[in-house]
């Protein structure tokens, strides 16, 4: 299946299934997160990120919208192309669930699964560095819906992406990357743990091998998981719930983009992390 097709499909999906309907409930935030030792292929150093976030969940009568955009601010380690100063990255991500239970309105639950849904999203990025990435990624694929506090949602993907390299020797400065799978499982989990209210939340992605990169090597899968532990801060110091959360989180990348026996490829990068949900 051609990109384009794939983004008409993506585009029916959310015409068909995300009517003019009032939001049920929804949740949106500005985050901050910061590391000193985050990666960038063909890059032997640490690299310091600060990294903005806005965060949009809601849900209507038939399912929910996510919306995330990371403003992501490197050192100088991973300089701006023609600069000292580091790059600066834009990565948009959208993801709709149209939840087949309620638009059929039967319960699929079974087991510990409360509903079956159909996903459907795409990623953008840009950056300024000297590789200048510029990632369109369309998914579509089923997604199980647990039943637990919060929310926990295993998804399969049938995924394409095209990129592009900046670099002069790049065999292929435009490329579409063959078709591949991506196993996603989100989660947002709250509890107590003596006395004090927190989350447990993340994601984490499994991608399949998507053929040749820009130089024809052969990629592989691909694993990244993004996960913090956050206090509620807010509701500890002014008995106000969801407002401002302050926690640490980990990033635990491999293969990153694909790319393989290179150095910065791997990361592994604990942060510091906070949210101010309005």
């Amino acid at each position: 299946m051609k990109l384009h097709k794939l983004a008409t499909l993506a585009a029916m999906t959310f015409t068909v299934s995300v009517p003019l309907q009032a939001a049920t409930w929804s949740d949106t935030f500005i985050g901050y997160r910061y590391g000193s030792e985050f990666t960038e292929p063909n890059n032997a150093r640490d690299v310091s990120k600060n990294i903005v976030q806005l965060t949009h969940a809601s849900g209507y009568s038939l399912g929910q919208n996510y919306f995330n955009l990371d403003v992501l601010k490197s050192g100088s380690e991973d300089p701006a192309n023609g600069s000292s100063d580091g790059a600066t990255e834009f990565y948009l991500a959208y993801r709709h669930q149209l939840h087949l239970g309620k638009l059929f309105d039967t319960d699929l639950g079974f087991g510990p699964v409360k509903e079956v849904a159909l996903t459907a999203g795409f990623d953008l990025n840009t950056k300024n560095s000297a590789f200048a990435p510029r990632k369109r990624f369309l998914a579509v694929g089923p997604t199980l819906k647990f039943d637990v506090p919060g929310f926990l949602d295993l998804s399969l993907y049938y995924a394409r992406e095209s990129n592009h390299c900046g670099l002069a020797f790049c065999t292929h400065q435009d490329l579409s990357f063959d078709p591949y799978y991506q196993i996603n499982l989100a989660w947002g989990l709250p509890f107590e743990a003596v006395g004090l209210p927190m989350k447990f939340q993340g994601f984490t992605n499994y991608n399949g091998a998507k053929g040749k990169d820009y130089f024809n090597s052969e990629t592989k899968p691909e694993h990244l998981l993004r996960a913090s532990l956050m206090l509620d801060v807010g509701q500890l110091a002014f008995n106000k719930k969801n407002i401002f959360w302050l926690g640490v989180g980990y990033e635990y990348w491999r293969n990153k983009y694909g790319n393989h026996g290179k150095p910065g490829v791997d990361t592994d990068a604990p942060t510091l992390n906070m949210e101010w949900h309005f």
